[in-house]
């Protein structure tokens, strides 16, 4: 189980760490109200906001050369549409809490990085 998997990982690094950057979890609320419950409470979370047009282009584009089957129009669509359904609620919760960092994603990957860089510098 993924849970598991994390708290394992993350029990690990403790000494070590000072903060934990989780890619793409929790995906749906019931997940992240179970992390909370079970491994420790989020103190923030990363949103980069990106159209669903700026999105459907950067995938096609890695379409090309990624080999993926799933980079492809309909299949982008379904995981824009689960996204939107399921874990654009995750946001509006940690939102509400004060808990989201939102960073712009329109711009280039050496400016996004420059801004998570620094955010995650200050923690």
């Amino acid at each position: 189980e993924v849970l598991g998997l994390l708290k394992d990982a993350m029990t690990g690094k403790l000494p070590e760490s000072k903060c934990f950057l989780i890619d793409g979890y929790p995906r749906q609320l019931d997940q992240g109200k179970r992390f909370e419950a079970e491994i420790a409470p989020c103190n923030t979370v990363l949103y980069f906001d990106v159209s669903d047009k700026t999105m459907t282009s950067r995938l096609m584009e890695r379409g090309k050369s990624s080999g993926r089957v799933d980079d492809n129009e309909e299949t982008i669509k379904k995981r824009l549409t689960t996204f939107h359904n399921e874990t654009k609620p995750v946001i509006d919760y940690y939102q509400e809490q004060g808990k989201v960092k939102q960073i712009s994603a329109e711009t280039g990957i050496d400016e996004v990085f420059v801004e998570v860089k620094s955010f995650m510098d200050s923690k």
